[in-house]
């Protein structure tokens, strides 16, 4: 695969992950468990740090491209929230093991490991289109979480235009 290609796509994919961590970040402690949108079976489900976990945990999910196997890492669980919600330092902990992992995946990435089908219950696609869809995911839920930070004049964050650093 292209040198160049997998670099502008890491670069854009490390912008999204990166935006995704200054909403994090920013996020003061009053803040943590507010609603971002409201859910039927759960309250947490729409709250803050749960979007922003549910957003790093499909992340971890598809840079695997397989849900048979997958385990989340200590001491976060798909299957069930906890009693308390995660904590800022753990989120950001868990966004760095993403971001390293996504690094390391895409600008790595061999056409024949681009082209692997990747079977979901609701779609079957490349891997390589799978990262682009957990690109627009991670994208998705950073622009939702600095829109309710912006709502609470939580300023400071601004928009990426490509990775920062190393991870």
């Amino acid at each position: 695969m292209d040198v160049a290609w997998r670099d502008s796509v890491w670069q854009q994919f490390g912008a999204a992950i990166d935006m995704l961590d200054d909403a994090i970040g920013f996020c003061p402690d009053h803040l943590w468990t507010t609603v971002v949108w409201k859910d039927s079976e759960d309250v947490r489900f729409g709250q803050f740090w749960c979007v922003a976990f549910h957003t790093l945990s499909w992340l971890d999910l598809f840079l695997t491209g397989s849900e048979e196997g997958f385990v989340s890492p200590s001491p976060f669980s798909r299957e069930t929230l906890p009693e308390q919600p995660y904590t800022q330092a753990q989120l950001r902990a868990y966004l760095d093991h993403c971001r390293s992992t996504c690094q390391t995946i895409i600008t790595t990435l061999t056409d024949e490991q681009a082209q692997q089908r990747c079977v979901f219950r609701w779609m079957e696609p490349s891997f390589l289109e799978l990262q682009l869809y957990s690109m627009r995911h991670v994208q998705e839920h950073a622009a939702q979480l600095s829109l309710v930070l912006g709502h609470h004049d939580v300023t400071g964050f601004d928009w990426i235009a490509h990775a920062r650093g190393v991870a």
